[in-house]
């Protein structure tokens, strides 16, 4: 494994972490950002109906979104041809593209890889990732919906804009 491997399996981990730890934070701050970001689409007809599923898709991707970073979740289990294979499904399975911030993330781990002594500073590292760059994918998300705001987006947006909140 190389160093920038190391410093993005750390990234990962530490956003695990630090989504777990805040998990109650994220679930009150998205009900919050989902009751104002309904009053802004200006959507009439929206009852309490309407209201409860899109909260409980919202907290279905936060778990998703809590998974995918856990550092024995299936980005680690398969092999690299096949998380390849699986990434490139995700993002064209994906209303948003992500390619650009995840190669923006990727360049980022690089260079910071390269400043050495890996071991004594991983963890540093990966939080200034975090810093400096956020949560992946959450950049392309929240651009994408800001550029085309609906509610088919809104689940991914609410929970996006949610961790952005927590891991900043």
């Amino acid at each position: 494994m190389t160093d920038t491997s190391l410093l993005l399996k750390a990234y990962y981990e530490a956003l695990y972490e630090r989504l777990q730890a805040n998990k109650e934070l994220l679930i009150r701050k998205i009900e919050e950002l989902l009751t104002k970001e309904i009053e802004k689409l200006g959507i009439e007809d929206f009852d309490g109906d309407k209201f409860a599923a899109y909260l409980e898709a919202c907290l279905a991707f936060v778990d998703e979104r809590i998974e995918t970073y856990n550092p024995f979740g299936i980005q680690y289990t398969f092999d690299q041809t096949r998380y390849r294979e699986a990434f490139e499904l995700e993002l064209q399975l994906d209303w948003y593209d992500s390619r650009v911030e995840f190669k923006n993330l990727v360049r980022e781990a690089r260079s910071k890889a390269q400043t050495g002594e890996m071991e004594e500073r991983l963890g540093f590292l990966a939080e200034e990732l975090i810093k400096e760059l956020g949560a992946f994918p959450d950049k392309s998300i929240i651009s994408a919906y800001k550029a085309e705001p609906c509610l088919r987006k809104l689940p991914d947006y609410i929970v996006a804009r949610t961790i952005e909140d927590i891991v900043r």
